[in-house]
Order: C-alpha cells, then sequence, then structure tokens
C-alpha cells in the first residue's frame, strides 16, 4: 500500500492521534535544539513598558499610575585616597593588605640638576605574576652526644598525616584547587612536574582522601546541625562513581541540604530510591522545601511532623516548557509569578522578618496567589486542553502542588524556591565538567565531605584555606565531644580570630588568606 492510500484510509480519530504525535515530537526536537544550541538562562525577556519613557523623551510623573517607593539615602562625603588615584590610573583594580608589594623606585636623572628639589612622588601600580610554586620545608636536627655518651636528637615535626611528607598548606592548596576552582589532580601533578617536583600522582589522590577522612566527623557534626533547623531545603544531582563494568560508570547522587543558618552538606548515595530521604533526614521536624520529586512528598506523608513546601521556581519552569504551544497562556502565568518575585523582592530589601514578613506576605502575596490558581482552574475548563498539552501539563503540575506551594503565606522563614540550594550545587556541576567523575564510591563520598566544608566557608564570609590550615591541625587533638565546634559557622566564633598558622606561614611571617 503506497503512502497515498494510507493517508486516504486514515479515520479522523487517527489524523488527530497522527497530529498530537508530531506535535509531540515537534516539542522534543525544539527541546533537543534549545538543550544543546539555546540559552540556559531562565531570565525572561520582556516587552518594553509603554509607561517607561526612551532616552531624549520629555519625562511626566502623571505618566505613571504606580510611583515607586522614594528611599532617602543620608548624604556622606568620602576622602579621596591615594588608592583611589591610583584605580582610576591602573584601570580601577582593587586588592587588600594581604597582597604582597615588590616596590620598584624609577630613578628621575633631573634630579640631579642642581637646584632640583624632590617635592613629592606618583605610584602607578601594576598586577604581576610568578609561575606557581612550592617550597620544600628543610627541617635540620642536631644530633647531640651527651657525656654519659647517649645520643640526643629532637623529634621529627608532626605531620598531620602521621608519616607523610604532605605539609598542611600543599593539603590545603590540593583539595582547594581541586573542588574549589575544578582543577584536576592530573593537571595539579603536571603543574608540579612543571615546577621540578617529581612524585606519584597516587600519592596526591591519597592525600586528599586521608584530609577527607579526618575531616569526616567535622561533616557529620554540620549534617546534625542542619537537621535542627526548622526550614531545610533538599535535592538532588547525578555524579559518575564507580566502576560498572569495562569502559563504563555508575551513577551515583549527592544529596545536597541546606539549613537555614547557612550551611549545607553533600551526603553521597549510591541510589536514587525514595528511602535515601528516610535515611538522610530520619525523624526531621520543620518544614521541607524541595521540588516535585515524589520521594519527597512520601516522606512528608510519613512524618507527622513535617510539613511539605514546594518550589515556586520548579513550577515557573514547567510554564517555560509550554511557552512554544500555548504563548498567550504561558505569558499570564509567568507575569503572575513574575510579580509575586517581585513583591517578595521588596520584602527582602527592607528586610522584613517573623511576623512582620507574614503581615506583607498576607496582605500583598496572598491574592496573588489564589488569583493565580483560580486562573489556571477557570482556563483549564475554558479552553478544553488535550492531556498532552504542554501547558495543560504545567496546569496541572502547579494545582496538584497547590497547597505546598503557599506554605510560604503561613511560615516566614519559608522562602519562594529552592534557588539559594541549587547555586550551592554549582560547583558540583563544573567539577563533572572538569574531574569528569569520582573513579570509585568511596572517593564521590569525601568528594562530599570536603565540598560541604568548602562551601559552607563561603557561605559563613569564612578563608576556605584559613579553615583548612587550621583545622587539620587541631581536628586530631580535638575533643570528640566538641567536634561540632571545628564546623565552619561556629569555628567563626571560637577560633577564626587566633586561627593556627602553617609551619611555612610561621618561617616566612606571610599568611596566604
Amino acid at each position: 500500500m503506497t503512502l497515498e492510500e494510507k493517508a486516504a484510509s486514515l479515520e479522523l480519530q487517527d489524523v488527530v492521534a497522527l497530529l498530537v504525535r508530531v506535535d509531540e515530537l515537534e516539542r522534543r526536537v525544539k527541546w533537543l535544539q534549545d538543550r544543546f544550541f539555546g540559552r540556559t538562562s531562565e531570565k525572561r525577556i520582556v516587552e518594553p513598558d509603554p509607561r517607561q519613557a526612551s532616552l531624549g523623551d520629555e519625562f511626566r510623573p502623571e505618566d505613571s499610575a504606580e510611583q515607586e517607593e522614594m528611599v532617602t539615602v543620608a548624604e556622606h562625603k568620602r576622602t579621596r585616597k591615594q588608592d583611589d588615584a591610583a584605580e582610576e590610573e591602573d584601570c580601577g583594580f582593587r586588592f587588600d593588605d594581604s597582597v604582597p608589594v615588590e616596590e620598584i623606585v624609577l630613578e628621575n636623572p633631573d634630579a640631579k640638576v642642581k637646584g632640583a628639589k624632590v617635592i613629592g612622588e606618583k605610584v602607578t601600580y601594576k598586577l604581576a605574576q610568578q609561575p606557581v610554586s612550592y617550597v620544600l620545608l628543610k627541617y635540620v636536627r642536631p644530633v647531640v652526644k651527651l657525656p654519659d655518651g647517649r645520643l640526643s636528637c629532637q623529634a621529627a615535626p608532626a605531620s598531620v598525616l602521621g608519616k607523610s611528607l604532605a605539609d598542611v598548606s600543599w593539603l590545603a592548596s590540593l583539595v582547594i584547587d581541586k573542588l574549589l576552582y575544578h582543577l584536576p589532580l592530573y593537571r595539579q601533578h603536571q603543574r608540579m612536574k612543571e615546577a621540578g617536583i617529581r612524585l606519584a600522582r597516587s600519592t596526591l589522590t591519597e592525600a586528599v582522601h586521608r584530609s577527607a577522612d579526618l575531616l569526616k566527623p567535622i561533616f557529620e557534626a554540620q549534617q546534625q546541625s542542619i537537621l535542627k533547623s526548622a526550614v531545610i531545603a533538599m535535592d538532588e544531582t547525578p555524579i559518575r562513581a564507580g566502576r560498572k563494568g569495562r569502559g563504563r560508570m555508575k551513577t551515583g547522587y549527592f544529596w545536597p541540604i541546606y539549613g537555614d543558618r547557612q550551611e549545607v552538606v553533600f551526603p553521597f548515595m549510591a541510589t536514587r530510591a525514595h528511602h535515601v530521604v528516610h535515611d538522610l533526614l530520619g525523624s526531621y521536624e520543620g518544614v521541607l522545601l524541595t521540588d516535585g520529586y515524589s520521594a519527597y512528598e512520601r516522606y512528608a506523608r510519613q512524618m507527622e511532623r513535617v510539613t511539605a513546601a514546594q518550589c515556586w521556581s520548579h513550577t515557573r519552569r514547567q510554564f517555560l516548557k509550554a511557552e512554544d504551544a500555548e504563548p498567550k497562556l504561558v505569558a499570564r502565568a509567568l507575569d503572575l509569578i513574575g510579580e509575586l518575585y517581585a513583591r517578595e523582592k521588596q520584602f527582602r530589601r527592607k528586610s522584613l522578618e517573623g511576623s512582620k514578613l507574614l503581615e506583607r506576605r498576607s496582605e500583598h502575596c496572598r491574592p496573588l496567589v489564589e488569583e493565580f490558581f483560580a486562573w489556571l482552574e477557570k482556563e483549564l475548563e475554558a479552553r478544553a486542553l488535550l492531556p498532552t498539552n504542554p501547558f495543560t501539563k504545567a496546569a496541572h503540575y502547579a494545582l496538584s502542588r497547590r497547597e505546598e506551594l503557599k506554605v510560604f503565606l503561613w511560615h516566614p522563614g519559608v522562602p519562594l524556591d529552592t534557588n539559594h540550594l541549587e547555586r550551592q550545587i554549582r560547583p558540583i556541576t563544573l567539577g563533572r565538567k572538569n574531574w569528569l567523575f569520582c573513579w570509585t564510591e568511596l572517593g564521590a563520598e569525601y568528594v562530599g565531605i570536603l565540598q560541604s566544608l568548602l562551601q559552607t566557608c563561603r557561605l559563613q564570609g569564612v578563608s576556605p584555606y584559613r579553615y583548612l590550615v587550621d583545622v587539620l591541625q587541631r581536628v586530631d587533638g580535638h575533643p570528640a565531644s566538641e567536634v561540632a565546634l571545628l564546623t565552619p559557622r561556629l569555628w567563626k566564633e571560637h577560633f577564626a580570630q587566633t586561627p593556627m598558622l602553617s609551619p611555612l606561614e610561621k618561617v616566612t611571617g606571610r599568611t596566604n588568606d
């Protein structure tokens, strides 16, 4: 039967089914094209506001229906310093006191002219860099023969890793270069070879693993601290870890958990099964803010004192997928969600918290949320869209999570979305593009331990290098019952003012923050 004959024999329902199938396949192709060639940003480009005057137009206040709230800023005077002049002269770069400065004096021949007098100087800064260099600490220990014939010699200096060639400064730099700056160990090994250092690449791997093993109790203490939060955000992200066969890797998952005291952990699990949520959270009590994965909802149903909250950002993404199919409807949905975010932004600017924030949300956000869900129900009923229509799927996604999306209206500590957690996942994603995978599942667990402490350092405004240098030296003799004091949040309070320095810093007198 020819193609024309097949087409002639089709019933109406067959034609409709084929059209639906073609529409679905076109959306898949469009999704793949956007995935490989499209914009990754979710920022929405909207049409210019007709109330916004263009450059050169006369501004008329009466044209604006709503006036922006005016904020008075106290006037102040700023003293022009020498550094400011240098910044203007040299492209505006800035540096603090920790940056070493080598002074070069350019002689002025005219200063030798009879009667000439130096009345001042001009300073210009140039940014320079030395190739990455390593330092060997040579400990010389004299051997003394005592009058009674006994020999005396000072004990070898203690090392963080026991009998190891690694100084704590090198361990800290090794970990930071790999996990914060995404430099794989084999590239660091190449860099060391160029600098004249010869050692096995496995030595680097062992150094990172043993460092993570030392820090594991601190990671566990931080995870327990997070589980005491009134609100936690949770997600999962894949990582290839462990060999599955020749040339194949298993897929494991980091399950990042973000607490309400600016702490985050990345526990590693070999699976994405539902039971992992219960294994990690145990008998947690509070609000659990997540995306739409059903494992979280199932856990919340099983636990009486857990309130499930959903992410508005993930809801918004469902409508973005339907933009090509129903542009007008999607535009309306995005406008409503965008207005919700705009109002939350105003609340953050005013630093509203507690009952004041709830009052504003009740007054300004609750009507908008109710309008959004009522509009979705009305459109679904009026338009009778097919179940396969992307807008239908997005609307059902939002409506089925209506109560979870409203949690922020009666809990001031709940944000609109999990974007703050997704920003912490970014280093994991960048790592996957650089060191690609973890050779073993144990290696992935170590990456999670180290990344948890490093990212929390950044959240707490703590120098990761200064923290690691101190804690790696301190942890072995620290009381096990007080290990929580070594988490970045509490370390900042108890030890940040007088941190332990590395032997290299003691010798040179120069700290490396």
